[in-house]
């Protein structure tokens, strides 16, 4: 896109543009003397500003508060894969890639599976408790639809390095478009996770709807005893206890 594209496209004066882009508010590049832009990447600040991911550039005096993304609002029954058929590190990965890739979180289920092996090799994703937390290295707008969480379910459990030595039945996935939202959706699963109880209800759920739940009514009463929080996972799954 050429600064006039760019600046019908936002639907401001070129002054106005070439000014934001100027002061490093609008990702472009020159070339020579002249503004190129990519769609995607313009796409994706404007995400930003409308999220309140980074300070809103065009309209300076705006003061509306930043919100966060929350986890929940990019997590639902379709991102669960409750019944995994791997039994090896490399065929889980590759089995939730390709899950995010056809529900169409991803625009490229290969370099998904190879983003997640990167990362992976610098840093064993299973941290214990039953669970792990896959994410890629850097955020890439230009290949994730949107914030996503993927979640996958391995009732036998596999072999994922885990750092207790334990096999790891549930996998997190996180399609993080967004930098800032690791630490809190990463803070977030481990809270759920501090106690094994939610592992084995978890395993027991009889499919996605019923996983969904216990997730839900989890986040709702992370500030609860411990008792209260276990009393309302079991809720979900109409009373029963361990």
């Amino acid at each position: 896109m050429t600064l006039k594209h760019l600046a019908e496209y936002l639907s401001l004066n070129e002054r106005t543009v070439l000014k934001l882009v100027q002061e490093g508010a609008i990702p472009g590049v020159k070339i020579g003397n002249q503004w190129r832009f990519r769609r995607p990447m313009i796409d994706t600040w404007l995400d930003d500003q409308m999220l309140g991911i980074t300070p809103r550039s065009v309209s300076p005096t705006d003061t509306t508060p930043r919100r966060a993304v929350s986890m929940a609002s990019c997590f639902e029954e379709a991102h669960i894969a409750a019944s995994l058929q791997g039994s090896t590190k490399t065929e889980i990965i590759v089995e939730l890639a390709e899950h995010a890739h056809r529900i169409g979180l991803v625009s490229d289920a290969t370099w998904f599976i190879g983003a997640l092996f990167q990362r992976e090799s610098v840093m064993p994703a299973a941290v214990g408790n039953g669970y792990a937390v896959l994410h890629t290295l850097r955020r890439h707008p230009e290949r994730v639809a949107k914030p996503f969480m993927v979640l996958g379910r391995s009732t036998g459990g596999v072999d994922f390095d885990s750092l207790d030595g334990e096999p790891t039945h549930i996998f997190f996935v996180l399609g993080l478009r967004y930098d800032e939202l690791e630490l809190p959706w990463l803070s977030e699963i481990v809270r759920h996770f501090e106690s094994r109880k939610i592992l084995s209800v978890l395993l027991e759920a009889a499919d996605s709807s019923a996983i969904l739940g216990i997730l839900e009514s989890a986040g709702n009463t992370l500030q609860k005893t411990e008792h209260g929080f276990t009393d309302s996972v079991h809720s979900v799954q109409g009373g029963r206890r361990s």
